[in-house]
């Protein structure tokens, strides 16, 4: 709990820090990555180029700050932090690190805010950053006492047993134990991070879900290559894989992660996803199809074109071995399912009292979607979802 004093003063200084949260993140990245350049290999540079991190942190500090001081509903920034907490564990992060965060994050703020920043006002938000800090290190030490790793210890090698051209630009990478280590328990709906050195000699991690269930002998990702715009360039990481990971090579992998998994239940269920985010849901309709063929299922998935839906087959297998269950799909190149338009339409997606909702795909369509499915009365409780990057903070979808 912050302390009154540093309630009073935070109070009176959130809205300057609000209005120059981003600037103080984009002081603070350069300044940290100069002085420990060793942490480079921790944070996507992507993100970092083009300004999408500096936002996510900026978002995150001042969330938790409203939290803190009550002006925010507690739920939706808990659910924030437990993502942030798994999103650390699957990259490796350690409470050591965590003082050198705080440092350069409250010297960004003096050096941004410069006079405004008084010995009072210091206090008062390196308070508000070591509250959130001690609760993200609780968090994290718990998720690796349950993965049973260590943070200096993370990254196993994994070899590709297979790899198979799943759609226009994607291609899933079957991997087991590069030694005779254990295959690690996951949940449908979670993630792992692998990391590549580039030619570069940079190292690069990325996070992408298992897109088979579990009790194979093995894991599976599917990765989408990342095509560059006139403003963008190519995904390093993506396309990496694509051209130079081959069958019989190794991967640095970490443990599996995520909280937005299939709860355990006999209730229906709704898998809502567009493009990519086709893969956790094909976790979960693997898992259901061999574990709880009975219960009711609808899998509804947006895409460009039949050529870019990933997973199709294996997706159309699962569902066939449930005996309740139905498959919606929307194509932007033009109509499908009784001519139902590309774009999806959740006004028809079917829902009952119990329904569980699982959403992932790209913010904007899971943003759109949830506001429909909570205005015809879905209980917010019952939608969970998924987000990658630095769109896991935007508080619009949580």
């Amino acid at each position: 709990m912050l302390s009154a004093a540093s309630a009073a003063v935070v109070r009176a200084t959130l809205p300057v820090v609000r209005a120059h949260a981003v600037d103080i993140t984009a002081h603070f990245y350069p300044s940290m990555f100069a002085a420990h350049p060793d942490l480079l290999h921790l944070f996507n540079q992507g993100n970092q180029a083009d300004g999408r991190q500096r936002v996510a942190l900026a978002s995150a500090v001042v969330a938790f700050a409203e939290h803190l001081l009550g002006d925010a509903p507690g739920g939706g920034f808990d659910m924030v932090a437990e993502r942030i907490a798994h999103k650390h564990v699957s990259l490796g992060i350690r409470a050591d690190q965590y003082p050198v965060v705080g440092r350069h994050l409250l010297a960004s703020v003096a050096a941004v805010l410069g006079d405004a920043v008084t010995p009072a006002v210091a206090a008062a938000w390196d308070e508000v950053y070591w509250l959130l800090a001690c609760r993200l290190i609780a968090a994290e030490a718990r998720l690796y006492q349950r993965a049973g790793v260590e943070p200096t210890a993370l990254w196993r090698r994994w070899r590709v047993a297979k790899r198979l051209d799943e759609a226009v630009d994607t291609v899933s990478f079957t991997l087991i134990p590069d030694r005779d280590d254990a295959i690690p328990d996951f949940t449908p709906g979670q993630y792992v991070s692998v990391a590549v050195d580039l030619p570069d000699g940079r190292r690069q991690p990325r996070q992408y879900s298992l897109s088979q269930g579990p009790g194979r002998g093995s894991m599976r990702i599917t990765v989408r290559r990342v095509r560059g715009t006139a403003a963008t360039p190519d995904g390093m990481v993506s396309t990496h894989l694509h051209n130079h990971l081959a069958e019989d090579d190794s991967l640095l992998v970490g443990p599996p992660a995520g909280e937005t998994t299939l709860v355990p239940a006999t209730s229906p269920v709704l898998l809502i996803s567009a493009g990519i985010g086709i893969t956790p849901m094909a976790a979960m309709l693997d898992h259901l199809a061999r574990t709880q063929p009975t219960r009711p299922v609808v899998a509804a998935h947006a895409d460009r074109s039949p050529a870019h839906h990933a997973l199709r087959a294996d997706c159309a297998h699962a569902l066939a071995g449930l005996t309740h269950s139905d498959c919606l799909t929307w194509y932007e190149s033009g109509q499908h399912n009784d001519s139902r338009p590309g774009r999806m339409d959740p006004g028809i997606l079917p829902l009952t009292p119990d329904t569980t909702a699982y959403l992932c795909g790209p913010v904007p369509f899971m943003r759109d979607v949830r506001s429909s499915l909570l205005r015809r009365g879905l209980p917010a409780e019952r939608l969970r979802y998924e987000v990658f990057g630095p769109g896991m903070l935007d508080q619009h979808t949580g």
